[in-house]
């Protein structure tokens, strides 16, 4: 399972350990990923996601897992968020 936010595409990042020697050598910075269900209100359930801690505190300011899908842009968002955003879209204008 890669390390990669499904809503906002941050993955992994490559620095140094840096010893009081100044030795250099390879690490690597990973997000806060967490599996976190968040509510759909155009689809009226629960959709299972691997999301970092800053993506959700995102998400909640925006105002819902519906509104940051139709704000982001599809090249951020994973597979299965593109899938869900098709998804709601077609409810939206299904309802309209």
């Amino acid at each position: 399972m890669s390390r990669i936010c499904e809503l906002t595409g941050k993955g992994r990042l490559v620095g140094h350990n840096v010893s009081h020697a100044n030795n250099k050598t390879k690490r690597t910075f990973l997000p806060n990923l967490q599996n976190v269900t968040l509510m759909s209100d155009a689809l009226e359930r629960g959709v299972k996601l691997r999301v970092s801690m800053s993506g959700l505190r995102s998400v909640e300011h925006v105002g819902g897992l519906d509104n940051w899908l139709a704000k982001t842009s599809d090249e951020k968002l994973s597979l299965k968020a593109r899938r869900l955003k098709r998804e709601i879209e077609k409810k939206s204008a299904e309802a309209a």
